[in-house]
């Protein structure tokens, strides 16, 4: 039988309370930090240990950041009290992160000066997806911070792919995933709003496509959402679509790869946040086609 880590889980936004929650049904033993206490009531409410400071958090085996950006990743990790000076050498920190590659490369470097194990492992899936335990995480790093973080993962996720052992490789990938995704959404709602004009009823349309032609779970999903009337819930907001578009560009031209479908998407999402879009699901890209037709 597997003995629980100690493990700290800094983050806890949508994505980072389940992943958080899921690690204790494990039976791992978790403190828990946020920049706003308060949400972390809900899980020291179920069992979880309170971190006053990131350095509290930073005691055990292993550490996992579930952060917006790089700018609250660099605060946590290379702060005076962060990571870097308050995790135990030979612990590992896992980032759960959607950041950039070079802040990867950086924090690679970083902790193994330090003698700490850095594992990047981001990960796919909405946050309904992430309170089930069963997310798609893309792991990078030595094989002594996979070992050390696979209970970990097993709990989060109900997969683990490993890419590669420089961590860097794995935000590379997530990033072109999110991309991806960021073409699903705008691809479909241009198609939407061409049958939208014409009088079609989307949900049928919906269900011709994904039953024939794309059958993925991000043409049903995201066609579900941009399909129904109102705006979606927030799982991925807006602003956070946008950071990820311009990483997948800064990591491309520092590859020296042209992205044509990464610009167009970001000046959608500017579109998008410069029309009062800031506080709406990422998804709602995929409504401005409608919305310039003239569609309600």
């Amino acid at each position: 039988m597997q003995i629980g880590l100690q493990v700290g889980f800094i983050g806890l936004g949508q994505m980072g309370s389940g992943m958080a929650r899921n690690l204790m049904k494990a039976g791992h033993t978790v403190t828990v930090f946020n920049r706003t206490p308060a949400k972390a009531e809900a899980l020291v409410a179920e069992g979880a240990r309170r971190a006053a400071t990131v350095a509290d958090a930073c005691r055990g085996a292993a550490v996992v950041t579930m952060l917006a950006h790089d700018a609250a990743a660099e605060e946590v990790v290379f702060g005076a009290e962060g990571l870097l000076a308050t995790l135990p050498k030979g612990a590992v920190h896992v980032s759960a992160s959607t950041i950039s590659v070079a802040l990867s490369e950086r924090l690679a470097a970083a902790h193994a000066a330090a003698g700490q194990l850095y594992l990047s492992a981001p990960v796919f899936g909405r946050p309904d997806v992430a309170a089930a335990g069963n997310l798609f995480v893309v792991a990078a790093g030595a094989t002594a911070a996979l070992d050390a973080a696979q209970p970990l993962l097993d709990a989060m996720g109900q997969k683990t792919f490993v890419v590669a052992q420089e961590p860097s490789r794995a935000n590379l990938i997530k990033l072109s995933g999110n991309f991806l995704i960021a073409c699903v959404i705008e691809s479909l709602g241009e198609a939407m709003a061409l049958v939208g004009k014409a009088g079609l009823d989307k949900t049928q349309y919906l269900e011709l496509l994904t039953t024939t032609l794309f059958g993925a779970p991000v043409y049903k999903n995201y066609g579900r959402l941009l399909a129904e009337p109102g705006d979606a819930p927030v799982g991925f907001a807006a602003p956070l679509g946008l950071k990820d578009i311009k990483l997948a560009l800064a990591a491309a031209e520092a590859l020296e790869v042209p992205l044509p479908l990464a610009s167009l998407l970001r000046d959608r999402f500017l579109t998008l946040l410069a029309t009062g879009g800031a506080d709406q699901d990422w998804s709602a890209i995929g409504r401005l086609a409608a919305r310039d037709s003239g569609q309600p």
